[in-house]
């Protein structure tokens, strides 16, 4: 678990140095800055599903993923309780800052290999990689959206220690097809991200994130099955 409190620490020092900066810079200059990162998460997003989309050996399990998730997300309602939550602590934009946050570091090929890597390989290289560059991205996060963009640490840590457990449980399920399915429907959360921030779109992201649980559920099933 090394590599994940090393990337936790770089968020929660990126995002107080990224709060600080806040302070003094004008509202043309978060402006600009709030779309720099649209453009970012925009182009993280389709580079994850261009990569890996060709390498897909379930060329449409992404559309029944987001189909389904998106079903889900909508009836559990995802998003309006994610902003309610954080509007008891912030009257500002956080809700969509933060929920930018946990999908850039969460839904990654390194944020995902990396775990897999450390519990089956001991190898930290991913993870050491993916916390410098979420601390870069989580100064950039919070000089727009501020401190709160620490939280995601904590979903962070949930997350790539629920993948490290998992990965030493299941050591032998555990393949490239699994995680390259993830990443594609992961891509696209990204890309509705960043066009939300944009302002071109305004996509419910949270309410399609069941979306990411679709894929180990039909290939496991697969598998059971040998279909």
């Amino acid at each position: 678990m090394f590599g994940t409190i090393f990337n936790v620490v770089m968020i929660i020092v990126g995002s107080i140095i990224g709060s600080i900066f806040k302070k003094g810079i004008k509202d043309e200059y978060q402006d600009i800055l709030m779309q720099a990162m649209g453009l970012a998460a925009t182009a993280l997003g389709i580079n994850a599903v261009v990569q890996h989309l060709p390498s897909s050996k379930y060329p449409v399990l992404f559309i029944v993923s987001l189909a389904l998730g998106g079903l889900i997300g909508e009836k559990i309602n995802l998003e309006m309780r994610f902003n309610t939550l954080v509007n008891k602590f912030s009257k500002s934009n956080l809700a969509e800052g933060l929920s930018t946050a946990i999908l850039l570091f969460c839904i990654g090929s390194l944020s995902i290999l990396g775990p897999v890597e450390a519990a089956l390989k001991g190898n930290y290289t991913y993870l050491l990689a993916n916390g410098m560059l979420d601390g870069i991205t989580s100064i950039v996060l919070a000089s727009t959206f501020g401190i709160g963009i620490a939280a995601s640490a904590i979903v962070l840590f949930a997350w790539q220690g629920s993948i490290y457990l998992a990965a030493k449980l299941m050591e032998s399920s555990i393949n490239t097809d699994l995680l390259n399915e993830v990443t594609i429907v992961g891509g696209l959360l990204i890309l509705s991200s960043g066009l939300s921030i944009l302002g071109i779109k305004k996509f419910k992201t949270l309410n399609l994130l069941p979306s990411i649980l679709v894929p180990p559920v039909v290939i496991l099933f697969i598998s059971i099955f040998n279909l």
